[in-house]
């Protein structure tokens, strides 16, 4: 990425992990809503979505060349229990910066999510039709619908990542080593599978499918299909914890939740031939989180 970036949701996992992911390739300025971010070489603005002619005051202060578009509301739970508020976070706020950008001819990364398919098949493509399960993944399907009305040359990125997470906002990676480091035991989801992918390794894709004008809506996820409970073996396997921690369960038993689809895997393949390479594996990806936090981005993420 060359030039200037401008990320909403700055306060989030994804957009902290993505500004420090890219701050060395060009000016990055996350934008935020109530709370105040710091780090090194980025700005930080506060910034309202609440209408397109909010966005493009933004836009036309700041003059980025580039939006991600990363602000909602993430928790499944918290979308059951207010409907309307998912609806405003992740519809209409989504509308307003697509519309927002189309106006102003930016290109628009939007991203969206993997749990807008019925859970019955694995590694499934952009071909395959949204079944949405909950409140949550309802919103973030009509969300898709109203970004490439608004802006058709978006490009809409489904994916579900990890990576340090700041103090208010643990990852699921987090959880498994804070949990572990703790030496307190923890249960994770045997019959739950997705292809987690690095926030970092997400972004550089992501730059790198906009340089190549890609549109529409792209997974971007790791190569490997794995379940929660595998996942939280590697972990403890990468940074040296004990796994004897870890518990199987079963989010087939547990009734009290929202619904949620069992199988959330996404094919990367078309992602792939795009980029002319593959995104990697559970083992490279967590490398790479181990060595982050020997260079300390995991600290500065995590106090900012």
């Amino acid at each position: 990425m060359s030039g200037s970036i401008l990320i909403t949701g700055g306060s989030g996992l994804l957009a902290l992990n993505w500004a420090v992911a890219v701050r060395d390739r060009g000016q990055v300025t996350l934008a935020l809503y109530d709370r105040e971010i710091r780090l090194a070489g980025i700005r930080a603005q506060y910034a309202s979505l609440d209408s397109i002619d909010d966005v493009l005051r933004t836009l036309d202060a700041i003059g980025p060349e580039m939006v991600v578009h990363t602000a909602g509301l993430a928790s499944v739970e918290d979308c059951e229990a207010d409907e309307p508020l998912a609806r405003h976070v992740n519809v209409d706020l989504a509308g307003h910066v697509a519309a927002a950008c189309a106006r102003r001819s930016l290109p628009l990364v939007h991203i969206s999510t993997d749990h807008l398919f019925l859970g019955d098949q694995a590694l499934v493509s952009e071909e395959q039709p949204v079944a949405p399960q909950n409140v949550y993944a309802r919103t973030k399907a009509d969300a898709e619908r109203r970004v490439l009305d608004a802006c058709p040359d978006a490009l809409v990125v489904r994916t579900n990542f990890y990576g340090w997470g700041p103090r208010y906002r643990r990852s699921f990676s987090d959880t498994i080593i804070d949990t572990l480091r703790q030496g307190v035991p923890i249960t994770l989801f045997v019959d739950v599978f997705y292809t987690p992918v690095l926030a970092e390794t997400l972004s550089h894709a992501v730059h790198d499918l906009v340089r190549l004008n890609a549109r529409g809506v792209v997974h971007v996820s790791g190569d490997e299909r794995i379940s929660k409970y595998e996942f939280g073996l590697r972990v403890a396997r990468r940074f040296q914890l004990d796994a004897g921690l870890i518990q199987p369960g079963r989010l087939a038993e547990r009734s009290a939740l929202a619904p949620r689809p069992l199988d959330m895997s996404l094919s990367n393949a078309h992602a792939c031939r795009l980029l002319g390479r593959h995104l990697g594996g559970v083992d490279l990806h967590l490398d790479r989180l181990y060595e982050q936090e020997q260079l300390g981005i995991a600290q500065e993420v995590q106090h900012s």
